[in-house]
């Protein structure tokens, strides 16, 4: 992947504008979950070891192009100065004559954060004189927000094209991460793709059965493809109207010699609750008046055997309803496994997506995965194939 980074850049002396996220949950005013400022912390001290200044260029919710007080980054300051244990100054606009004079006082060393991006409303259009005036605060940009790296917008695609640029620290990680899962990925290969709907996951499954040696299906989405191939699933969740959508991959997957692993077993419920009555069955075997709730222990052994022959593993999505016990176990179980074998040195782990995040949090293995995107939306359109225009224009 040929991209310039943090190393290959001189900041002595000279204003880094830096595209982070600050798309932070708070409540009554208080950020309550600091990950992704702590993620950007490596960059900015990086930057500041090379005598830069910082300037910080993010959003933070969906103000549509127009000042929303309430949305205002102004917010974040606080825990920004705790993550990189200095002051933090704000300015409120992102171009024009108060951002300036916030720039030119700087000395190195020194952070500035400005307002949130999609205040001005050329952001999202990727207006080019907006784009133009963010350039023109500084002398480099830095993106490390591969989170937001799918949209095409002026402070991600535009600024990247009129100043010398590079990828922060945790962009760096991403795209090294993400390209050997699937750029150029040690083989066997292997992605498990979970969750509830194939309708939102169609590029991604279609994308996949090209590029993987194994498919492991689960979920809520593992049931329609039973019923397109003749299951009855009782009164699980599915969507039958994708059933031929669901063939259409099975086909497509044999033509390029992808294997799709569907359940063998599943754990079956009455109702969908913590600690419902539950019982193991034989995946053509579902009560009529039952739901499918999780894989069963020996799909979960049959994954386990094909993570130890593989080489790669790339992941989306839970296996079965993993926010209730006990039908998080299939999930736990194999993510556990995944985790082992890439302490062992025996398999490179990448993965993203909001649920797989929270189900290998809660399964205690997050920190033992090769990688984990917190992208979301980004992570999901570079598993579909998609060209990301933020990534594009720092490889031009």
């Amino acid at each position: 992947m040929p991209f310039k980074t943090i190393d290959d850049m001189d900041f002595a002396g000279k204003v880094a504008l830096v595209r982070v996220d600050l798309n932070v949950p708070v409540e009554a005013g208080q950020v309550t979950d600091a990950t992704r400022i702590e993620k950007m912390v490596p960059t900015v001290k990086d930057i500041q070891a090379k005598g830069g200044k910082v300037v910080l260029l993010a959003h933070f919710g969906r103000p549509k192009g127009k000042p929303v007080p309430e949305m205002s980054l102004r917010v974040v300051v606080p825990a920004l100065e705790k993550a990189l244990g200095q002051k933090v100054s704000f300015a409120d606009e992102t171009v024009g004559a108060t951002a300036k004079r916030a720039v030119a006082a700087m000395k190195p060393g020194d952070v500035v954060l400005l307002e949130n991006t999609r205040f001005n409303e050329g952001e999202e259009k990727n207006d080019p004189a907006l784009a133009a005036g963010m350039a023109a605060l500084g002398q480099i940009y830095v993106n490390d927000a591969f989170s937001a790296a799918h949209r095409a917008h002026a402070s991600t695609e535009g600024i990247a094209r009129l100043m010398p640029s590079a990828a922060g620290r945790l962009m760096e990680a991403e795209l090294k991460a993400l390209d050997a899962a699937l750029g150029a990925p040690e083989r066997p290969l292997v992605a498990v793709v979970g969750g509830a709907k194939v309708s939102t996951k169609i590029e991604l499954l279609s994308n996949l059965v090209s590029k993987v040696n194994h498919l492991v299906i689960g979920g809520g989405m593992a049931n329609t493809f039973l019923v397109a191939q003749g299951g009855e699933i009782g009164t699980s969740l599915a969507e039958r109207d994708m059933a031929d959508t669901a063939r259409s991959i099975l086909s497509k997957a044999k033509e390029t010699g992808c294997r799709i692993h569907l359940p063998k077993d599943v754990v079956v419920a009455w109702k969908f609750e913590a600690g419902a009555p539950n019982e193991v069955v034989a995946v053509d075997r579902c009560p009529a008046d039952a739901m499918i709730l999780d894989a069963g222990p020996v799909t979960v052994a049959a994954i386990e055997e094909l993570f130890a022959d593989c080489r790669t593993l790339i992941w989306n999505g839970p296996l079965g309803a993993f926010e209730i016990a006990p039908f998080d176990r299939a999930t736990t179980d194999a993510a556990r496994a995944a985790a082992r074998l890439t302490r062992e040195g025996r398999l490179v782990s990448v993965a993203g997506g909001g649920d797989t995040v929270a189900a290998l949090n809660k399964a205690g293995v997050a920190d033992d995965f090769t990688f984990i995107s917190t992208a979301g939306g980004a992570f999901l359109e570079w598993m579909e194939g998609k060209e990301l225009p933020g990534v594009a224009a720092l490889m031009d």
